[in-house]
């Protein structure tokens, strides 16, 4: 269950070696909650979700780290950076003609 809050985080903080170890974990548990008598369909049903909810965390992983995630991720880091610099410099401008344009009024005002 513990994957389910994971879910918004960045993938880089992903533990590969965890999150195999608790798939593997919640697909034994379902089929040994098949396997008992009577059948455990409350623990099959957490195990299910788990089993799902850690099989999109390895998906995320190998993503991440193994199909090109990592280096979109810089990217697009690195143009939002970039992004933000250009929007700094024409708010700087934008502000130094404002008060261009202020300084002007003053003037007129003080005649």
């Amino acid at each position: 269950m513990g994957a389910l809050t994971w879910e918004k985080t960045t993938p880089c903080s992903i533990s590969g070696r965890m999150t195999t170890a608790l798939t593997l974990y919640s697909a034994t548990f379902m089929r040994y909650s098949m396997a008992v008598t009577p059948k455990n369909y409350l623990l099959f049903a957490c195990h299910f979700i788990n089993f799902g909810s850690q099989s999109t965390q390895g998906v995320r992983f190998l993503k991440y780290w193994n199909y090109g995630g990592r280096e979109e991720a810089l990217k697009a880091r690195e143009t939002a950076k970039q992004g933000l610099q250009a929007a700094e410099k024409e708010g700087k401008n934008i502000l130094q003609q404002g008060e261009k344009k202020l300084n002007e009024a003053k003037d007129q005002v003080m005649k």
